[in-house]
């Protein structure tokens, strides 16, 4: 999904998750990342078939879903333990990972199966974290944490159950975990704002600045 893995507090990278230059980028870590990105139009056109009224084809959409995130895990947890890890992964995963979330929020919003307003909530969210993370990056990465992970797990298990055609009890189970998963989604969110905060304010880059500025009021 995402991409979110947890990982300590600090800026002390994990050396297995750094890219080599020696890894060719036609690896099967990335074959995986591009099978994933190459699932996102099929899984919509399976889910707004016949505006989602298709149950075969909706049940078919949720298999392509399923695999999908599937390899979301497999391709990280390969590139991490076999060395496969590539600039060219690290930034087509997050991209493969918003565009099959992004896909499967708006078309279950167009089949009117989820409001609109969790879909914008959570696209939202992503895009500003992802911007966040941007913003910060001169002073170092901001790790993934533990909520991060716990908040993909809920956004896939809601949303497979809402492209499945479920009812009755399924069906409030269903709304159950996605309403878990909005709420975790704005609690790491502002989570995250606050650890770029401070991560500005302590980074080596920031406290470097700081030191040359008293520096120069001392002259």
């Amino acid at each position: 999904m995402t991409g979110e893995r947890p990982g300590p507090p600090g800026l002390v990278p994990d050396p297995a998750g750094e890219p080599s230059s020696d890894v060719s980028n036609w690896n099967i870590a990335n074959g995986l990342t591009m099978l994933r990105l190459a699932m996102v139009p099929i899984f919509g056109w399976l889910l707004l078939y016949q505006d989602g009224e298709s149950t075969g084809y909706r049940v078919a959409a949720f298999g392509v879903f399923v695999v999908a995130s599937i390899t979301d895990r497999i391709d990280g947890d390969l590139a991490r333990s076999r060395g496969l890890v590539t600039d060219f992964g690290k930034m087509v995963d997050p991209i493969a990972d918003k565009a099959l979330m992004g896909m499967a929020l708006v078309g279950l919003s167009i089949i009117n199966a989820l409001p609109w307003w969790i879909t914008v909530v959570v696209l939202v969210r992503e895009l500003g974290i992802t911007l966040l993370r941007l913003l910060v990056i001169r002073h170092g990465v901001l790790p993934a944490s533990r909520g991060g992970k716990v908040k993909t797990a809920l956004q896939a298990l809601a949303i497979a159950l809402f492209v499945l055609p479920l009812g009755g009890a399924w069906h409030f189970v269903a709304w159950v975990i996605m309403i878990a998963a909005v709420v975790v989604t704005l609690v790491t969110g502002v989570d995250y704002v606050f650890r770029a905060a401070k991560l500005r304010k302590t980074s080596p880059r920031a406290m470097a600045r700081r030191a040359a500025r008293r520096r120069r009021a001392g002259e």
